[in-house]
């Protein structure tokens, strides 16, 4: 959306008296998974022999949580070696995993600070008007608390560690033979981790973080933008704002735009809530408050089986969810209602948010951007 748009929809009631959920009220049914966008593990299981060796080895290695997960991984292993994998295709599984867990090493003590990703041409200039827009924004992220994370290379990637300055910053960085390493302002940093593969770094520059903001670019800033909104609207991604940030009287959002409406969006290709993904805009203003105003109420979204759970930092009144069932029926399948839920079992026994107000509802799993509405909403019942 544009700065000249709104969350679309009527206003909601004032807040008033909040709902909370009875306590005998009614479980959902049976629960069929724990987390937000899990994937199946590997169906391929290890013979009894490799079993006791994993086991052994975890158990070595001091492992007393989720050892299924590290024995799916395993067994994946097995099934390369069965498999008689080519040696070029081990060397690309071996170095990935390695890139990514020196990756969650170096996130880990910053797994719970909130950080905002940076993506932008690496050939901006320190004097063009968007490094200095974007060093702007990133100054204002950081007084408000959040981390900068950028590709750790130069131009808008140093614009954002500039402008975050270095104890704000982390940089996830591209081994390329034509370009020189890290920028001034993230080399030697603890906070920096390198990369080969262009697949594990955006990986981590997504997945790590909270919000986006998007500068001009080339090739690999319109693969990244493009990449998000599919994960935004395809749900593989949880919600987050995305900005789109240009200079006053820049063009090139604008024809960005130009070409979606005109090429993708008439043709049908997205649908017209989609637009809701992301904002463009050309102040820093607004930016700032698109990334910190999605987080005014909400917290976060946790598939539980077949529920869909919202979690917020203030529960609804009875005229606020009365409000958000009529205007959002048609994301919520089966006949079923939005309402108020107690931490369901999983959230409790991995001691997820326990102690925040959720709505839980059967999500259709398709309409993302109208999901994004639903936040927006949900957002405007605090000032």
């Amino acid at each position: 959306m544009t700065d000249s748009v709104t969350p679309p929809g009527d206003t909601v009631t004032p807040p008033g008296d909040t709902v909370t959920p009875l306590e005998d009220e009614s479980p959902p049914p049976p629960l069929s998974a724990d987390t937000a966008g899990a994937e199946q593990l590997p169906t391929e299981v290890l013979d009894p022999a490799h079993a006791h060796l994993v086991d052994a080895l975890l158990a070595s290695a001091g492992v007393t949580e989720r050892p299924d997960l590290y024995r799916a991984i395993f067994a994946t292993v097995a099934l390369l070696a069965a498999e008689h994998t080519e040696p070029i295709d081990l060397k690309l599984a071996a170095a990935a995993l390695a890139e990514m867990a020196e990756a969650f090493r170096v996130f880990r003590p910053y797994r719970n600070a909130l950080k905002v990703t940076f993506f932008g041409s690496a050939r901006t200039l320190p004097e063009d008007p968007l490094y200095v827009q974007t060093r702007r924004l990133a100054e204002r992220m950081a007084s408000h608390g959040w981390m900068v994370v950028t590709g750790a290379g130069p131009g808008i990637m140093a614009a954002g560690m500039e402008g975050a300055g270095r104890e704000m910053s982390i940089g996830v960085n591209i081994r390329l033979p034509h370009e020189q390493g890290a920028n001034p302002f993230i080399a030697q940093d603890p906070k920096l981790v390198e990369m080969r593969y262009f697949f594990t770094r955006k990986l981590m520059l997504i997945k790590e973080s909270d919000g986006y903001a998007v500068l001009p670019g080339g090739f690999g800033t319109l693969d990244e933008a493009f990449e998000l909104l599919t994960l935004l609207q395809t749900g593989k991604a949880q919600p987050a704002p995305l900005v789109f940030l240009d200079v006053p009287d820049g063009t090139y959002w604008r024809g960005w735009q130009r070409f979606v409406d005109e090429q993708v969006a008439t043709r049908g290709l997205v649908s017209p809530e989609d637009h809701c993904l992301y904002r463009i805009t050309a102040d820093v203003d607004i930016a700032t408050n698109e990334i910190l105003g999605f987080f005014r109420n909400y917290h976060s979204v946790r598939w539980v089986g077949d529920l869909l759970v919202m979690r917020l930092q203030h529960a609804p009144s009875r005229g606020q969810l009365a409000e958000l069932n009529r205007r959002f029926a048609d994301i919520v399948i089966g006949g079923g209602a939005i309402r108020p839920s107690k931490p369901l079992s999983p959230e409790r026994s991995s001691r997820d948010n326990v102690d925040l107000p959720r709505l839980a509802f059967r999500f259709d799993r398709i309409h993302y951007g109208r999901l994004r509405q639903m936040i927006d909403v949900v957002n405007t019942w605090v000032d």
